[in-house]
């Protein structure tokens, strides 16, 4: 019996406008996320100013590995290659091991051309040697959504179903809006609160836009005034709430609660059966929050690689070195940390 042979990939550079191998091989692939979509890369990157860079490995002229990659160059927190760019996953998928080697030797190599020290791999398969594993930092929460609203309040820890069943009895109102103006000003004022920069308006237009159909905006309003929204993606069946945040009001409001069980409902009415909560820092609130809804966490793994002698890129706001800053952010008027924080936030990728 003659022995398999193992042919090994070519691994090319795709103009990202006209990846529609590279969509149809993400689109089938079992470990893919919307992250890895050509669209996510392109949108995030033209959102941003940042240069999108899209490997795919071909065995036969098909398609069997892809690697989106976001080169990322900030003035505060230098150069990194990053796959993906404002996503929380987006790591080499391939068919096989080899296929995924192949794809992060060329990523390292591209890194040198591009004189990017640090090449960061979020989730995927095992990139293989010279990377570091972080398993500990990040964790991921995602469960199947349960039949019909009462179900799924059944579904929620006791106390946090209090906490939702009290949104319920405040008036609010829930929409789904076309434009995102709302939901920035929202977003931006939570992530200030929490000492961190706003991303550009422009990043969340363009996902939208990207997406279509695939992607929406909830806002709760109180008064006629939003007070909590959030920017959803909707893929193979499963909604991943990524940007959202509300407003000083919507502590008392329960505006959030509020939210996220709308969301849900929303969810499965577009024939969706899985809510992903996206990742979260382990033991900060944010993860708390989101245990307290019943979902478990699992660890993500992140991979990350940098030059002999240097340093790997740190953007993680919970360092003890962006102490300082965090806390002088959370003071900034807003006015002024959403005219200065765009610029700042464009480079955390």
């Amino acid at each position: 019996m003659n022995a398999p042979i193992h042919l090994e990939p070519v691994i090319r550079t795709v103009d990202p406008t006209r990846a529609d191998a590279v969509t149809a091989f993400v689109e089938a692939a079992a470990h893919a996320t919307p992250f890895h979509l050509p669209a996510w890369t392109l949108a995030t990157a033209d959102g941003t100013g940042q240069t999108a860079h899209l490997l795919a490995a071909e065995r036969g002229g098909a398609v069997v590995g892809v690697l989106p990659l976001t080169e990322i160059h900030s003035p505060l927190f230098g150069r990194a290659l990053v796959s993906t760019g404002f996503g929380v996953d987006g790591g080499i998928v391939a068919s096989d091991g080899r296929v995924a080697r192949a794809l992060a030797k060329a990523a390292w190599e591209l890194a040198g051309r591009l004189s990017c020290p640090t090449l960061e791999l979020r989730g995927g398969v095992k990139p293989g040697a010279g990377f570091a594993c972080d398993d500990a930092t990040y964790l991921g929460f995602a469960r199947d959504l349960a039949a019909d609203d009462e179900a799924e309040l059944l579904a929620i820890p006791r106390k946090q179903r209090a906490e939702i069943r009290r949104s319920l009895s405040f008036d609010l109102e829930v929409t789904i809006d076309a434009d995102p103006r709302d939901h920035h000003a929202v977003y931006a004022e939570s992530v200030r609160n929490l000492g961190t920069p706003v991303f550009p308006a422009r990043l969340f237009r363009e996902v939208l836009a990207a997406f279509g159909e695939r992607a929406d905006i909830l806002t709760v309003r109180h008064k006629g005034c939003a007070v909590a929204s959030v920017l959803s993606l909707y893929w193979r069946g499963t909604v991943y709430p990524y940007w959202g945040g509300g407003t000083a009001e919507a502590r008392a409001l329960r505006a959030n609660d509020r939210m996220y069980f709308a969301l849900m409902a929303h969810a499965r009415a577009k024939g969706c059966t899985r809510f992903d909560f996206g990742r979260s820092k382990a033991g900060t609130g944010a993860a708390a929050f989101k245990k307290n809804w019943g979902f478990e966490p699992e660890p993500r793994r992140y991979f990350r690689r940098a030059a002999d002698g240097q340093p790997v890129r740190e953007v993680n706001p919970l360092s003890p070195k962006y102490r300082m800053q965090v806390a002088a952010w959370q003071r900034l008027p807003l006015a002024v940390a959403n005219r200065l924080g765009p610029w700042i936030a464009k480079g955390l990728g």
